[in-house]
């Protein structure tokens, strides 16, 4: 959800996004509900929308800001009811008074390209994976003959094997009907393969363009390097400190103190993704990189259990520089 703030009469909009449609609603200074309507996600849209905002209190000239809201969490949507209407004027609420305050990606620039490859990317290793997970499961009660044929191949030859199966005219055998399942199974292997490979080529120069200076840094590979600068965005100035970084990966401990009891806790949520590339940059960096394992190492003297202290290398190790 997004919303925006004016000046004069002071309004409020908030919007509920959705694919093919936009819910706005305004509140005044006061968070009195004023008016909410629905609008088309398209250009057009977009215009009225603002337009019908403007039509309830004047905007500054300077032109719109947009704040990124929170979805309201269970507990909140369980007292409160959930509609587009609701979430509209939540949105407006949080940003009038004060709770929400994330300025949004710009998604305008070279990340929000590696970002969209990227998506494709996941994908095809998914479709790679579920094809090669059906073929373990095709071969486990395939006709012996079959799976003698292939006992003991490694992955790449294996493919290569099936793909090059011939399965015959009369697929009402079983043996043929294997034969034709697995073979396609392989051979859409392979073109996973190919897109991988090629989606490889296309978002290395890319990530390179963005975060030259990242794929620098001891223990980053181009796909950590390509994930942590589409969590930052193409503003990544809209993150105020490295703290907030730390927070936007889920590598700042949250605390969970009471009474006598002074301790912290790992953050399980944020953007988990990011989160993923810090963990496997501290991993890398835990068995190459010497100053990593020092600090590692020195970490449970001082009375921190080692499960805390990978996480915490990632905020205060070297590694916590791949904030781009």
């Amino acid at each position: 959800m997004t919303s925006m703030t004016h000046d004069g009469p002071e309004i409020t909009g908030g919007v509920d996004t959705h694919g093919l449609t936009h819910h706005a609603a305004v509140i005044d200074s006061i968070g009195r509900h004023l008016a909410d309507q629905e609008f088309p996600a398209t250009i057009r849209g977009y215009r009225d929308l603002l337009d019908w905002m403007r039509s309830h209190g004047t905007l500054v000239a300077a032109g719109v800001t947009v704040i990124d809201v929170d979805r309201p969490d269970r507990k909140t949507r369980r007292m409160k009811g959930k509609s587009d209407p609701i979430d509209a004027y939540a949105a407006a609420t949080a940003v009038a008074s004060g709770r929400a305050t994330g300025v949004p990606k710009s998604r305008d620039g070279v990340v929000e390209a590696v970002r969209v490859l990227r998506v494709t990317r996941r994908s095809a290793i998914k479709a790679r994976t579920q094809a090669m997970n059906q073929i373990r499961n095709l071969l486990v009660s395939a006709p012996a003959m079959l799976r003698e044929q292939v006992a003991g191949l490694d992955r790449a030859p294996l493919i290569r094997t099936l793909a090059r199966l011939r399965p015959g005219d009369d697929l009402s055998r079983p043996l043929a009907a294997t034969r034709a399942s697995l073979r396609r199974l392989a051979r859409r292997h392979q073109a996973m393969d190919t897109e991988i490979a090629e989606l490889d080529a296309e978002i290395g120069p890319l990530v390179k363009q963005a975060a030259p200076q990242l794929l620098d840094l001891f223990g980053v590979g181009p796909e950590t390097a390509g994930q942590l600068p589409a969590s930052a965005g193409d503003n990544p100035e809209r993150m105020r400190s490295e703290g907030a970084f730390a927070h936007l990966a889920g590598v700042a401990p949250i605390p969970a103190s009471s009474g006598r009891t002074h301790r912290h806790r790992l953050n399980r949520g944020s953007d988990r993704a990011a989160n993923n590339a810090l963990h496997t940059i501290v991993l890398v960096r835990m068995r190459y990189d010497e100053r990593t394992r020092a600090y590692v190492e020195a970490a449970p003297r001082k009375g921190s259990r080692r499960r805390t202290s990978s996480a915490a290398s990632s905020d205060s190790s070297p590694a916590r520089s791949t904030a781009p």
